[in-house]
Parts: C-alpha cells; sequence; structure tokens
C-alpha cells in the first residue's frame, strides 16, 4: 500500500515539476554541485538490536524515497548483535545517498561496522571508534569463528570505502601489530584525532551543522527521521525482554489449555500473545509467512488432539514441536534457507531462549498455577467452586464405577469436559471424542480418575 501511494506521490511531483519546466529530476551525479542540497537525518543512539536495524532500514528506505542527496547518522552506541550489524552494514554499502557517519562520543563494536559502511565518517572532539571484538552477553571473548567473520566483515567494509583495511582489522583482532599504531596483545580504538590522522575519519565537528559546513555545502534543506507510535510500539514489543514475557504467556496459554481443556481463557492468551509476538517480527523483516504458519499448524493439530482426539499422542506431539519450531525461526530471520556462517549458531541460541523460557513457564506454572486463576478478574476462567455433596454433587470414586452404563443429561456443555446429571445428581464427566451440546442424553462408557467418560447416547 504505502510503495503505491509512494508511486503516485513521485508521479505528481514529476508532473508538476515538468509543468513548470524545471526538467525531470535528475540522478545524483556530484552533491557538492547541487545549488539545494537535501539530507536526511537519523540518530543511531541505542544498543544495536533487531528496533535499531528496523530503524535504518525505514530510514535509508525514505531518504531514497525523497531522492536525498545525503544521509547522516548521528551515533553513539557501545555495540550489539552482529547479525543485526551485518544488515545494517549492508544496506548502508548500498545505499543511493551519500552516507555519513557522525559520531558523536562512541562507535564501539557493531557501531564501528556501521561507521565504516559510510562514505564519510566526522567525530566530535573526544569521541572514540573501535573495539569490535565479538563478545558474549557477560563482556566473554566468544570462539575465533565469530572474531573470523567479525574480522573478514571489517576489513572488506573498510576495503570498500577505501579506508586501511588492516586498522580495521586491528579492531578485531588483538594479535595485529602496525608499528607506531598498536601493538600486539591490544585491540585497536582510536580517538577522533588518531582516526583522521589515520584517515579512518574525515573530519573532526562539533555539530552536524559544522559536518555539512566541512562538505562545502551552502544551501540544504534537512528533514529528520521521526519515529511514529506505530514504529514505537513494535520497537517496544521487539525488546527482548517483553518478547521473552510474551513467550512465556503462549507457552502458559497453551500449558493451561492442555491442563484444563475447553476453558477457552488460557489458549486466547496464547493466541494473542502470539499475535503480539509474530507481528512485529514480521514487520520488521525477520520473521517470514512459513514461520508464522508453523506456529499456526502446531496449535491447529494441538486444538485437534484436545477437542477430537481422545488421549494425546501424534498429533499433539507433533503440535508442539511445530510451535516450539515457529517460536525459533521466527527469532533469527530466516530467509528461507539461505544463512551467514553463524546462521547454526543463531538458530542454537533462539532454540536455546525458547526452551529456556519454556521451562522457566513450566517452574512459574509449578510455582504459582494453583493461583494463577484466583486473580479478580480471571476466577470465572476456571472451577473454584467446592463441588461438596450438599450441592448434588457426588465425589466417591468406587461409586462412579456403578454408573456405567447408566443415562444422564449434559449440563451446559461438554467441550469435552463438564457436567452430567444422573439420577438427580451431578457428576463431572467428559467427552469420548467431541462437544457434546446442553440437554443432550449421554451414556456413561468409563470411569477416568474421578470423571465419567461418556458419549452421546444411540437413538
Amino acid at each position: 500500500m504505502y510503495h503505491k501511494i509512494y508511486l503516485v506521490v513521485r508521479f505528481t511531483i514529476v508532473a508538476i515539476l515538468s509543468f513548470l519546466g524545471s526538467g525531470a529530476i535528475s540522478a545524483q551525479t556530484d552533491t557538492l554541485e547541487k545549488e539545494n542540497t537535501s539530507i536526511y537525518y537519523v540518530h543511531l543512539t541505542r544498543e544495536i538490536m533487531p528496533a535499531a536495524g528496523r530503524l535504518i532500514t525505514k530510514a535509508v528506505d525514505e531518504a531514497e524515497a525523497m531522492k536525498a542527496d545525503m544521509l547522516i547518522l548521528n551515533i553513539n552506541t557501545y555495540g550489539g548483535r552482529l547479525d543485526i550489524a551485518d544488515s545494517i552494514r549492508s544496506r548502508l554499502l548500498y545505499a543511493t545517498p551519500t552516507t555519513i557517519a557522525f559520531i558523536n562520543n562512541n562507535a564501539a563494536s557493531a557501531g564501528a561496522l556501521i561507521s565504516l559502511a559510510c562514505d564519510k565518517i566526522y567525530m566530535v572532539p573526544g569521541a572514540s571508534i573501535g573495539a569490535a571484538t565479538v563478545v558474549n552477553e557477560t563482556g566473554e571473548q566468544m570462539p575465533d569463528k565469530y572474531q573470523s567473520y567479525m574480522r573478514g566483515m571489517m576489513r572488506s567494509t573498510a576495503e570498500t570505502k577505501g579506508r586501511d583495511p588492516l586498522m580495521a582489522e586491528a579492531m578485531v583482532d588483538d594479535r595485529i601489530f602496525i608499528p607506531g599504531v598498536i601493538d600486539s596483545g591490544k585491540v585497536l580504538t582510536l580517538t577522533a584525532m588518531e582516526a583522521v590522522q589515520y584517515k579512518m575519519a574525515d573530519g573532526i565537528a562539533n555539530d552536524v551543522k559544522e559536518v555539512i559546513k566541512d562538505l562545502g555545502i551552502g544551501k540544504y534543506t534537512i528533514k529528520e527521521h521521526k519515529e511514529s507510535n506505530l514504529d514505537k510500539l513494535i520497537n517496544f514489543l521487539l525488546n527482548p525482554m517483553v518478547n521473552s514475557i510474551l513467550l512465556l504467556v503462549i507457552i502458559g496459554g497453551i500449558y493451561f489449555e492442555l491442563k484444563t481443556p475447553g476453558v477457552g481463557f488460557p489458549l486466547l492468551a496464547a493466541l494473542t500473545a502470539a499475535i503480539l509476538y509474530f507481528a512485529p517480527l514480521m514487520l520488521d523483516g525477520s520473521a517470514v509467512f512459513w514461520e508464522l504458519l508453523l506456529f499456526l499448524v502446531g496449535v491447529a493439530l494441538l486444538l485437534v488432539e484436545i477437542f477430537l482426539i481422545p488421549g494425546f499422542g501424534v498429533a499433539g506431539i507433533s503440535g508442539i514441536i511445530l510451535i516450539i519450531a515457529g517460536l525459533t525461526f521466527s527469532l533469527v530471520g530466516f530467509q528461507g534457507f539461505d544463512i551467514n556462517p553463524l546462521g547454526l549458531d543463531l538458530l542454537g541460541l533462539a532454540f536455546f531462549r525458547v526452551m529456556l523460557t519454556f521451562v522457566i513457564g513450566i517452574v512459574l506454572i509449578m510455582a504459582f498455577g494453583g493461583t494463577a486463576f484466583s486473580l479478580p478478574g480471571l476466577k470465572k476462567a476456571v472451577l473454584s467452586e467446592a463441588q461438596t455433596v450438599d450441592k448434588g454433587y457426588s465425589i466417591k470414586r468406587n461409586d462412579l464405577y456403578q454408573l456405567i452404563g447408566k443415562d444422564g443429561k449434559v449440563i451446559g456443555t461438554l467441550r469435552p469436559s463438564g457436567k452430567v446429571l444422573i439420577d438427580g445428581e451431578i457428576f463431572d464427566a467428559v467427552s469420548e471424542a467431541s462437544f457434546i451440546e446442553p440437554d443432550t442424553i449421554v451414556t456413561v462408557k468409563g470411569v477416568e480418575g474421578y470423571s465419567l467418560v461418556v458419549r452421546k447416547k444411540l437413538a
């Protein structure tokens, strides 16, 4: 829809300009020769996580849509996820506008890679760039295959933009020795003055206006990227903490629905959480349709197992496997099966995260499951009333076997569990196969725990 709107707007602008005699919009040749330079400005002052990837992708798309001559990134970050940084790097390398990295304090780790992907780099006095060794969440250095991948990206990115590839590699590898620059055993981090001295940066500026002035641009228009409320909501849902909470709700909802089939509320909560889980990932481009399809097929198989097939077998187990697979694949940004060298590791980490959340969910359920539905507003979701004899209930298990073969009437609906009335007494019951409507006459076929197993009486 947005693409069509853009095409219409673009066609209209071109037609108006042609009518006024200004001619067709020419391709960008030399930004400095234009009478009025258009600049798109975006702040990248956050951890390099999915929200940052979505921010830069959208900013580049909008800059290209408005045919901006320049895209300036105000960068201040200590780094983040390697796969997200790689996707941002790729998008910047092939961006149509001239890209300018304005390092406003720090461009560490993934931030250094992103800066090197820009056509020009400016830094504020006291800023730094480098320290791109790949580390885990605790700050420990990752195995060499990660470092090798990062070294290759840093080197190739620097080469593409005409910068020293060895110096870029030294920002990752502490074994590299560059006389007069870095001793072996240290990872390279450059100050603003050092970066300019070694031609890893193009200049020093106090603010964006000084950057523009240093580039020799006189007249210009600048548009700053603004996040919409929808963008803010999506970024909130993409937060790993929020994302993990949604996973917990999905897993907990499915568990409670399996434990108390037919209640409905836990399954509704799980499906709502699933929508909030998948929607931002799909809008972000991390998840694709087939991953959502895996999850939905898994849920469908689970529902078939719960409501249509007695017991728990192949359909239920297959459903759980497909649900876990859908949740896992959606976290790694698979596009088909074309993955980078670290793809299997990312997949393993995603699977570990889903299973860890699953285990945490089970622990929480075991710890609080008995009181989870005692909160106001949730009491109606489960049966909380005591089933006493004076209210018409019979709870002696031995007496239940005497009812086999007898007929009764369904109270409410068997979904497939519920209540039946036999000889003036109320009993818990479960249908053998499917839903049974209210007031339907059923026959007792067996006993399962403290519930009667019933089926519709044949006419």
